[in-house]
């Protein structure tokens, strides 16, 4: 039985990764899971200096799933190559660096930095606030992530992958800007704009007033975002948004995704992800499916 995907000429073991921002870079999680057993570990977004996150409360649990406005806290890039890349080095699974900037010259600071380093591909939050643009994120303007994507792959050493809001209009024009500016591989979804409100504070549950809703209450948008992505570009997609078993994330694959993150589902069963790897490998079992790419993308 073959569980090997391809993702831009990097072999993953399996399709099973971590999102971003819910596994840090694996340290907390390494006591529950066999990182060996992963086909990529996705680092915390990485910043060119240190970010400090937005004031708290930043975490709200809603129905379904959470909402979260952590802000991007991050210790920046140097201490990540010195602390998280030895760590992560450790392990036999493939490497991913999420990069969040707040201009293009802060993404290109730290591609640049990692690509004298040994990780295996690089993950492009393209959800970060645009400081010159007035705070409007950098993937919610067509031309926008047409102009990063291009000058990121100018910059790197590793294949790139563009991660893809969904708080836009049209998520195939997004995705065929991040085609057109050169891009390896698209990720979607990254977290939905969500809010809470606490009637007893008559207050925001969020000190931010919004926040990222994740977890499974996005996911049947996140699969439909999925599949239509599928459908309008040639690029191979990592699938993400809700996916907390084996089931759900069969139907990203079948949708179209060649390999999937598991986010919020790590905060309610630190062994989510392996749960997905032995679930996947039933399921082609009891199928008589040999190769699990056959399965990618087969429901049209």
């Amino acid at each position: 039985m073959n569980t090997k995907v391809t993702l831009a000429g990097v072999e993953l073991k399996n399709p099973v990764m971590t999102a971003s921002g819910t596994f840090g870079s694996g340290m907390e999680y390494s006591e529950f899971v066999d990182l060996n057993k992963l086909g990529a570990v996705v680092t915390k977004g990485v910043a060119n200096v240190p970010w400090s996150g937005n004031p708290t409360p930043r975490v709200a649990e809603t129905y379904g799933g959470m909402l979260n406005a952590i802000g991007l806290q991050n210790p920046g890039i140097d201490v990540f190559v010195k602390r998280d890349i030895p760590f992560l080095k450790k392990y036999d699974t493939k490497i991913i660096v999420n990069v969040c900037g707040k201009s293009e010259k802060d993404y290109i600071e730290v591609v640049e930095r990692l690509g004298g380093e040994p990780v295996d591909m690089l993950e492009i939050n393209i959800s970060c606030p645009n400081v010159k643009e007035g705070g409007i994120a950098f993937g919610q303007n067509a031309a926008s992530i047409e102009h990063i994507t291009s000058a990121v792959k100018k910059a790197a050493k590793q294949p790139v992958i563009m991660k893809l809001s969904p708080n836009v209009t049209d998520i195939t024009e997004m995705a065929r800007a991040a085609e057109a500016g050169g891009a390896d591989v698209l990720s979607l979804i990254n977290t939905v704009t969500g809010m809470k409100i606490d009637i007893n504070r008559q207050t925001f549950a969020l000190a931010n007033k919004t926040g990222g809703l994740s977890g499974p209450a996005i996911k049947p948008v996140a699969l439909r975002m999925v599949y239509q992505v599928a459908n309008a570009v040639k690029l191979p997609i990592i699938g993400m948004g809700g996916i907390a078993t084996a089931e759900d994330a069969l139907e990203f694959i079948l949708a179209g995704a060649t390999a999937v993150s598991v986010g919020t589902a790590n905060f309610a069963n630190p062994r989510a992800t392996l749960d997905i790897v032995s679930g996947i490998e039933e399921y082609m079992a009891t199928k008589n499916v040999g190769d699990i790419n056959e399965l990618i993308g087969i429901v049209r």
